[in-house]
């Protein structure tokens, strides 16, 4: 594929991630506010909510993940998140909304299933697209995931401010940034040459179920959800609680939360950079490599923050996460397509990463829960963070070396 066809479809890719984001984050930056404020929800009633979100994204996602594989470079499952995307504005205006005040848990099925197959897998399915066409394309995938950090920012600074306008509003816009996503795949070019290229000349189309079963065979995939489970699994759910810790740092709670707000944006953007930056340092240093880095990253953040006295301190091991966050979204692609079956890419990112990270987050967060009101947050945070060094460490040796350089693309 020419120069041109790759630099077009690195902006119609990144504009279709930048307006997923975007819809993303007009639906779920003030999510929990929407709950508690719009539908009335009390906090276990949206704990509830939460819950059966969680449950609902875990049988979607190897079902994502088998799918996208199968269709290799063929567009179907985006088309489908996309009408998804642009038929959220009307679902939580007059579908979500009325069914969870007349029914908690009968609204909260309905849309944990929605919300599942629009975001919580349709995110997976739409990166691990952008992946492949990055890989067969010829351009880096860390440049187009950038855009995602961006739309994400974008939304989140203004939703607040749109919410207390209007409760709707928010919504209608999540569908008007999901035209630009449809748009910007429809002009998205494949040709047929490229879909023979991809995987050494294994058509994706020959996936059966039992190629994507027998991973769970393979030591190289129980590897690899072992650094998934014992460090970005920890480190999520260490971080589902951080805002309260890092909020109680400051002299009010107010003034912790707004800097919470602030510095949420300046780390989202942050991030983006990094996403620009991630690849050269990865393509440098191998996937492995980069795996260990963000996993040592994400160590010093979580037993920092359980040093952190200060809000000067907490505020720097806020802003961590904009490091550690590119290098291990990157290197977990480069390793998958340097150690895996490439059909089997969607399958190993979307099952071994997002699914086992999410069902293993359900259990944990239980424990972190109990260490944080039996010992306190800095107690915990320390302990926490033993255990993720100690799976870095287990990682460093378990973990599949590139067997060859990964080269730098356009």
């Amino acid at each position: 594929m020419s120069d041109h066809i790759a630099r077009r479809n690195y902006w119609l890719l990144s504009g279709c991630i930048l307006s997923f984001f975007l819809t993303w984050s007009f639906c779920f930056s003030i999510y929990p506010i929407w709950l508690n404020q719009a539908i009335g929800l009390n906090g276990a009633e949206t704990g509830i909510v939460f819950s059966i979100n969680a449950i609902t994204a875990l049988f979607i996602m190897p079902c994502y993940g088998f799918i996208q594989d199968k269709l290799g470079l063929r567009k179907q499952l985006l088309w489908f998140v996309g009408a998804m995307l642009l038929l959220s504005g009307p679902f939580f205006i007059y579908i979500y909304t009325p069914m969870l005040m007349a029914s908690l848990y009968v609204g909260a099925i309905v849309g944990g299933f929605f919300c599942s197959v629009a975001f919580f897998a349709g995110v997976g399915a739409v990166e691990t697209y952008i992946e492949r066409v990055a890989r067969t394309t010829g351009f880096e995938f860390g440049k187009a995931r950038m855009w995602g950090s961006v739309g994400w920012a974008m939304a989140t600074f203004f939703t607040g401010k749109i919410f207390n306008i209007s409760v709707t509003l928010n919504f209608v816009l999540a569908s008007l940034c999901a035209v630009i996503f449809l748009t910007c795949l429809f002009f998205v070019t494949v040709s047929e040459d490229n879909s023979k290229q991809m995987n050494d000349g294994e058509q994706a189309s020959a996936l059966k179920l039992i190629d994507a079963i027998c991973l769970f065979r393979d030591k190289k995939f129980w590897a690899f959800t072992s650094f998934v489970i014992g460090v970005s699994c920890i480190y999520g759910v260490y971080d589902q609680q951080f805002a309260v810790y890092f909020a109680a740092q400051f002299p009010t709670k107010a003034e912790g939360n707004a800097m919470f707000g602030y510095l949420n944006s300046l780390q989202v953007f942050l991030e983006a950079g990094g996403m620009f930056l991630a690849p050269f340092l990865v393509n440098k240093i191998g996937a492995k490599n980069g795996l260990v880095l963000s996993g040592v990253v994400m160590a010093i953040r979580i037993i920092g923050s359980g040093y952190a006295d200060d809000p000067y301190s907490i505020s720097a091991m806020k802003l961590l996460h904009a490091v550690e966050l590119p290098i291990m979204l990157i290197a977990i692609f480069k390793y998958i397509s340097a150690t895996f079956d490439a059909r089997l890419s969607a399958t190993i990112y979307i099952v071994g990463f997002q699914f086992m990270s999410q069902f293993a987050a359900s259990g944990l967060s239980i424990v972190t829960g109990i260490l944080y009101d039996e010992i306190g947050f800095a107690a915990a945070y320390k302990l926490i963070g033993m255990v993720v060094a100690f799976f870095v460490i287990v990682s460093m040796f378990v973990l599949t070396s590139d067997k060859k350089p990964i080269q730098s693309t356009a």
